[in-house]
């Protein structure tokens, strides 16, 4: 049983994580083993996340800290909250998990102080990351390069081919 300073602490920090990061997403665990929730923990710590396992009172109290209205006794099985530094790493880390692993699930999120239904944590799952958005500007960049590059070399290449050929038939 955890004593009231205890769940004041854990209350702020709660509080805290949630005003400073665009993120938190949170997710019903309830029926996954201690291995898979170890696995699941390492993989979102190596992301730059947290995943910490919050009663649903408490979780009240640190969304009404933070000027957001929801009642977390209404959400099914047992609650945790994962933030992450950026929008979407929690989301995608816990529905990737959450495929290979039913007792995973999303079931809602914040995002910039505003709440998420489950679709809607589901849906910034599906957004590409940062790095993935960068690779998509670059190609789209190099592309028109790379098609001015073939077509000033094509004409070329053609000429090329067709003097070959015309000097290689006997006259």
């Amino acid at each position: 049983m955890l004593t009231r300073q205890q769940k004041e602490d854990i209350v702020s920090q709660l509080t805290e994580e949630i005003k400073e990061s665009p993120a938190a997403v949170f997710a019903d665990f309830k029926g996954l083993g201690a291995n898979d929730m170890v696995a699941l923990k390492r993989e979102l710590r190596e992301a730059g996340s947290t995943f910490q396992i919050i009663k649903k009172t408490l979780l009240s109290i640190a969304l009404k800290n933070n000027g957001i209205e929801l009642d977390p006794k209404a959400m099914d099985g047992q609650i945790a909250v994962s933030v992450s530094a950026d929008e979407i790493t929690s989301a995608k880390i816990l529905d990737k998990i959450g495929k290979d692993n039913e007792n995973v699930k999303i079931v809602g999120g914040v995002l910039e102080g505003e709440l998420l239904s489950t679709e809607e944590a589901l849906a910034l799952a599906k957004m590409p990351s940062l790095d993935e958005l960068r690779g998509m500007v670059i190609s789209l960049l190099q592309s028109p390069a790379q098609s001015t590059v073939s077509a000033l070399s094509s004409p070329a290449q053609s000429f090329v081919g067709a003097m070959e050929a015309y000097g290689g038939k006997p006259e």
